[in-house]
């Protein structure tokens, strides 16, 4: 009975010294980049396997971690989960905040910020980025499209004045919405040359001397809930327009250039004689 206990004895320490050399033991700390303290609760696991742990108060973590596993994955609410390959027997990390739902919150009247879900009318928000890959000469061309409910037309010639209704015809007359400029209604009235025996040149109008790439974002508001605080002004829905401010970009200089080219071919010429004159 003594040689067979010796024998199981032996056995069991063999398997506990085989199943120790499988593993390995990886430690770290895991701290906030914002103040470069260590976060306690984060979780720790072997990607692909359900192994984890948490970190302790202290933000230090230690995870027996199997020969095979390559990744551990670092997760916390509130913070951006990453990725980090076994590279040693210490693994520090360091979470960065993770900004959630900043699109969800619009520019309502008199530059109030509200949460989209919050709000009781429609509301429709179209970023900078939006403006500027479309390549066009005036806001209101790139924003056709992209928000519904939304009418817009162009007239013919280059930086010609475009017609923009919002839930349709509403009345006799003037229909256009109310441009808002970051805070600041502005006179959207067309701009023309001419008289009432030639044709008249369309300059465009207030909105066209805003340059599209200087656009944050444009928010759409539609139905008299929305447009209540702009008085009658905004009775045909108002448009709010956001533009971009400056921001330290660090010690390097940034130089951006975006430019686009309109042609347009001439559809008919006037014919004019020479042969006579006065008289």
């Amino acid at each position: 009975m003594k040689k067979i206990a010796f024998f199981l004895s032996i056995l069991l320490f063999m398997g506990i010294v085989s199943v120790t050399a499988q593993t390995r033991n990886i430690t770290g700390t895991v701290i906030s980049e914002e103040d470069g303290l260590g976060i306690p609760g984060v979780s720790v696991s072997v990607k692909g396997t359900t192994i984890g742990t948490i970190t302790n108060i202290e933000g230090e973590y230690q995870l027996p971690v199997p020969n095979e596993a390559n990744i551990l994955i670092f997760s916390f609410v509130g913070m951006k989960t990453i990725e980090k390959t076994i590279e040693g027997s210490v693994i520090n990390v360091t979470l960065t905040p993770n900004v959630i739902g900043v699109d969800e919150v619009v520019v309502t009247a008199l530059g109030i910020s509200k949460e989209k879900k919050s709000l009781g009318y429609a509301s429709t928000s179209v970023g900078g980025d939006e403006f500027s890959e479309a390549e066009v000469s005036n806001p209101m061309s790139a924003l056709q499209g992209k928000v519904a409910g939304v009418d817009i037309s162009s007239a013919p010639g280059p930086g010609a004045t475009q017609n923009v209704i919002i839930r349709g015809t509403s009345s006799f007359g003037n229909n256009q919405p109310l441009y808002v400029v970051d805070g600041v209604p502005i006179t959207n009235s067309q701009v023309t040359t001419g008289s009432a025996l030639n044709n008249n040149v369309d300059f465009g109008s207030g909105i066209n001397a805003i340059n599209p790439d200087d656009i944050e974002n444009m928010t759409v508001l539609k139905g008299a809930a929305a447009t209540a605080l702009y008085g009658s002004r905004a009775a045909n829905g108002v448009i709010l327009i956001k533009t971009k401010s400056g921001s330290n970009t660090g010690d390097k200089l940034r130089v951006s250039y975006d430019g686009s080219i309109s042609i347009l071919n001439v559809g008919r010429i006037p014919e004019r004689q020479d042969m006579f004159g006065q008289g």
